[in-house]
């Protein structure tokens, strides 16, 4: 089995599982980057009230919109990013140790082919999934109606369109987001949000420069002959890839809630606040109605959910890796350390 396709396929199963233990928090922020009413809760509440007003409204299900989807793009999304980030880095490596025989260089891969390997694979799996992310996303927004309203309410609801997808009780599946993306945008609409999120890879970049430089430091600071990958225990990987994430997000934010602005069906009523032509025409509109406070709406939420997912990501995806290479080589000594994609 290849170097790529053990790491792809750890990649995928430490996504699903960190996946399934913070989806809850995603609904929840999701719903904070695209509410632009101030009388709304989402708008003004953190997350653990949000948590509760969507179980107490619309039943503990709706935390979990959209989850089967977002598994597989998880599922797809990091087996893709890990298959042709080992693919690339490979390769960096492989030029690296050419150019260390012509007495240039050290060997090693250096901190700007680091990045570019980092960002070349962010920029695959953004073009290649984007569409599961669109679909959930929007089923993540999708609210259902608050069974202790009455009709009348509804009505009035409805009739002044301020929420920013459908409000009803009916099911919301996967097969109706497709069917509405394709009659609003066509084809491309499956490509909504694609601009910021490519500009996103920066996420990934900025963290595993970060983690890479930790990682570095730790290590001249051990003995040679500590056990484990690289003399590291799943705890310090966890606290690694936490303080990584922790930075990489507060630095990208902005263009998460500029992802989400798009993705999420456009608002019907006639106020131009509420559409967005593009991906500047989104960033002006945020700034100019919302302020710099817009452009980090949730991030307290978004910053307790990736980093504990990205955390997770990484020690549950190091533990598969080297419980693969005992399987196939029994040798751990391979295991390589690679950074996490957004979550």
């Amino acid at each position: 089995m290849s170097d790529a396709l053990i790491n792809g396929l750890a990649g995928a199963g430490g996504g699903i599982i960190a996946q399934l233990l913070t989806f809850p928090l995603q609904t929840v922020n999701a719903r904070q980057q695209t509410e632009r009413d101030p009388s709304k809760p989402a708008f003004k509440d953190g997350a653990a009230r949000q948590l509760y007003l969507v179980v107490k409204n619309e039943g503990w299900e709706r935390l979990y919109g959209g989850l089967m989807p977002s598994l597989v793009g998880t599922a797809a999304s990091q087996g893709v990013y890990y298959y042709f980030y080992q693919i690339f880095r490979n390769r960096a490596e492989a030029k690296a140790l050419e150019r260390s025989r012509r007495g240039l260089g050290d060997g090693s891969v250096g901190m700007l082919q680091s990045l570019t390997v980092a960002a070349l694979s962010g920029c695959v799996n953004v073009l290649l999934t984007n569409p599961i992310w669109v679909a959930v996303t929007r089923m993540q927004t999708h609210r259902k109606a608050n069974i202790q309203q009455s009709p009348q309410d509804l009505i009035c609801a409805n009739d002044k369109a301020l929420e920013a997808s459908t409000t009803e009780n009916t099911p919301y599946k996967t097969i109706d987001v497709f069917q509405e993306l394709y009659k609003e945008a066509g084809v491309l609409g499956f490509w909504k949000g694609v601009i910021p999120s490519l500009i996103m890879v920066s996420n990934p970049a900025i963290q595993f420069m970060l983690y890479e430089t930790l990682l570095k430091r730790i290590k001249k600071r051990r003995a040679s002959n500590l056990k484990g990958a690289d003399g590291l225990t799943a705890l310090e990987i966890f606290l690694l890839g936490a303080v990584a994430k922790l930075g990489a997000t507060v630095l990208t934010y902005p263009l998460l809630v500029v992802k989400a602005r798009l993705q999420v069906k456009q608002r019907i009523d006639g106020d131009k606040r509420h559409h967005y032509k593009g991906t500047f025409d989104a960033i002006t509109k945020l700034v100019q109605y919302e302020g710099l406070r817009g452009m980090y709406k949730g991030m307290g939420t978004k910053i307790v959910q990736s980093v504990f997912a990205s955390a997770l990501l990484f020690m549950i995806k190091e533990e598969l890796v080297k419980g693969a290479r005992l399987l196939v080589t029994g040798n751990t000594s391979l295991v390589k350390k690679l950074p996490s994609k957004p979550s």
